[in-house]
């Protein structure tokens, strides 16, 4: 698989070259176990994914030029370059902070610029590994310079998605949209900002942040769409009281209105053969003498110490009773079962 759209190789001639996307496919093997094993789970991850998916980026003429590296470099306020982080260091990843950023701190034109070129260049030197690498394995020399072209653009990316978040927020509060949680706005706008990062072509003459505004706001429609669609299907809220049914209720209700008929008739019959006082603590103790027994219900039955003062004896004689006659009904049950 090579390139895709653009299709030219990835070592174009200057003066063939053109502006735009560039997709190459993956056409490397992985290196060698001992080099996999001595990477990190996450890079290891990562040299997978580079082997088995396309690299993008938006490709400039100006990368062909050996110089273009060292001119990036010097110009990326990031860490990549060496430059002060100290302003990537202070954004944490909720962007809040940025709303803050002074107008002298504001990205201008030439810096954004700058930020996407260096960007994109990362990307295109991960191409540039992949191609030298048609169908052989990394080597452990090309491992070091992917993962360190990847962290770099990765680097990039997160710094460019986190100086835009302010955009997503301010977008949300004013988009009027009354019946859409303001989270999913948020959640909606930044998937699409961390998109137009990857999309953006700044050979084509505007900044970034009206490419972005579009697309934000595409995800926004698409947002109020679909919670449109729901409630129009689920027209009140979720309660979790509403959505518990009663079947499971129903037939623990009806087991137990059968068990107690079965024990009333054995019981009556006296089919376990118990003896008198078993029979009237048994009644007693699982209200068989009432209406209770035949609604399946036991509100009638009685404690331990009234059977005994019924009987005249203590409640753990009354257990004692009670214990035995249940036994002989387990023989029964037990002896019914195994004969049918």
């Amino acid at each position: 698989m090579g390139m895709e759209r653009g299709t030219t190789a990835v070592h174009t001639n200057s003066n063939e070259a053109e502006a735009g996307i560039r997709r190459f496919g993956p056409v490397a093997k992985l290196p060698a176990k001992p080099i996999l094993n001595e990477l990190s789970a996450d890079d290891r991850k990562l040299v997978k994914r580079r082997v088995t998916e396309p690299v993008e980026c938006m490709f400039d003429p100006s990368f062909l030029d050996p110089a273009s590296e060292q001119q990036l470099r010097r110009a990326w306020h990031g860490p990549e370059a060496g430059a002060n982080t100290s302003n990537n260091n202070k954004n944490d990843d909720s962007g809040l902070n940025l709303l803050e950023t002074p107008d002298d701190e504001v990205p201008t034109v030439a810096d954004e610029r700058h930020k996407f070129l260096w960007l994109n260049y990362c990307r295109f030197r991960v191409q540039q590994i992949i191609a030298e690498h048609s169908g052989v394995r990394l080597s452990e020399k090309a491992v070091a310079e992917l993962l360190r072209w990847e962290h770099a653009a990765d680097q990039a990316r997160n710094d460019l998605v986190r100086e835009n978040i302010p955009l997503v927020l301010a977008m949300a509060k004013r988009a009027r949209l009354t019946r859409v949680d303001f989270a999913d706005l948020v959640s909606e706008g930044n998937l699409a900002l961390m998109r137009a990062v990857d999309k953006f072509d700044i050979n084509r003459g505007f900044k970034f942040s009206t490419y972005a505004c579009r697309a934000i706001l595409k995800s926004f429609s698409r947002v109020a769409t679909r919670t449109a669609r729901y409630r129009g299907r689920f027209p009140t809220e979720f309660d979790p009281a509403l959505e518990k049914g009663d079947s499971l209720e129903l037939k623990h209700a009806e087991a137990h209105q059968d068990s107690a008929t079965e024990l009333r008739s054995i019981v009556e019959r006296n089919l376990a053969e118990l003896t008198d006082v078993e029979v009237k603590v048994i009644r007693a103790r699982f209200a068989l003498e009432n209406e209770a027994a035949a609604n399946g219900t036991t509100n009638g039955n009685k404690t331990l110490e009234q059977v005994g003062t019924m009987i005249g004896v203590t409640k753990e004689r009354v257990r004692q009773i009670q214990n035995k006659a249940l036994g002989k009904l387990r023989e029964y049950l037990e002896d019914e079962f195994l004969a049918g």
